[in-house]
């Protein structure tokens, strides 16, 4: 492994998506899969490890007190393994808001210092989820790490790529996506992730669950494929998993994703479109 030492720099590293059979309102047993999770990364010299969508406690029937108390304690607890570890963190848990309902909010700990993240944007309607939660406002942003400039994004928002170009042109090198995504879409997941990879010309850490669970205000039941991806900018695939829970890690070099993206300047050449086409140049 080798980096130039400077927060945001370009990197050679090993990372890992964690997957496992995410419990609903059971944050003791997810609290000890991931523990147990982070400390194999730490030993197989891992320095990124993203976590499923809704980590902590996954879909509860009823977002109450309890499971407020219970995503705060969590997230304390991943903060400090972050550190304990040396390791950026991320995954999406529930997030608090005055007077709303809450967000699924995604979270970046870098060696125990919170780093960043956002709310997930787009709802998934048949899951009932406007029901549940509040949309996010913000775009999806460029977050500096000791791994890299990460862009973060949240399942169903991997469908939507408008959004992730702010964090392409904002300066991103790596893409970091959780999710809870079910077996009969697999198909539609590691296209969505590969086409990401390749649009954004960066490497995809992209983390799903295992198990089945019953999700969401309709009830609906599901089984999730453990299929979690680590993807080059060229759409190949470096590491998958095969359903059983724990970690799929690859080693990827962001500074051949940079020359990559010098030798194929989307960046530059992108137009960008308004409602009724192209706008001005970037310059």
């Amino acid at each position: 492994m080798s980096s130039t030492g400077a927060q945001g720099s370009l990197w050679s590293v090993r990372v890992a998506a964690l997957q496992f059979d995410v419990r609903v309102d059971d944050p003791a047993a997810n609290l000890a899969a991931v523990g147990e999770g982070l400390r194999r990364a730490s030993e197989e010299e891992c320095r990124l490890v993203v976590l499923p969508e809704m980590w902590p406690t996954s879909f509860v029937p009823a977002i109450d007190e309890r499971a407020r108390r219970a995503t705060e304690e969590a997230l304390e607890r991943l903060a400090a393994w972050s550190g304990e570890y040396g390791l950026v963190v991320c995954g999406s848990a529930y997030g608090f808001h005055p007077g709303r309902r809450p967000t699924n909010r995604f979270h970046i700990y870098d060696r125990g210092r919170h780093a960043g993240g956002y709310d997930k944007l787009h709802l998934f309607t048949p899951a009932a989820e406007p029901l549940s939660f509040s949309e996010g406002e913000d775009p999806l942003p460029a977050v500096p790490t000791s791994v890299g400039v990460l862009a973060p994004v949240v399942c169903y928002d991997l469908r939507f790529p408008a959004p992730l170009r702010a964090a392409f042109h904002a300066g991103a090198q790596l893409c970091v996506c959780c999710a809870q995504w079910p077996l009969p879409r697999a198909s539609h997941w590691e296209a969505l992730v590969r086409g990401r990879a390749v649009e954004g010309l960066w490497p995809v850490v992209a983390a799903n669950r295992t198990g089945r669970s019953i999700v969401g205000r309709r009830r609906l039941e599901l089984d999730f494929p453990g299929n979690s991806l680590v993807v080059s900018p060229d759409g190949v695939i470096l590491a998958e998993g095969q359903g059983e829970a724990g970690l799929v890690a690859a080693e990827i070099d962001l500074e051949a994703a940079a020359a990559l993206r010098r030798r194929v300047p989307v960046g530059r050449d992108e137009r960008p479109w308004g409602d009724g086409g192209p706008s001005e140049s970037r310059g």
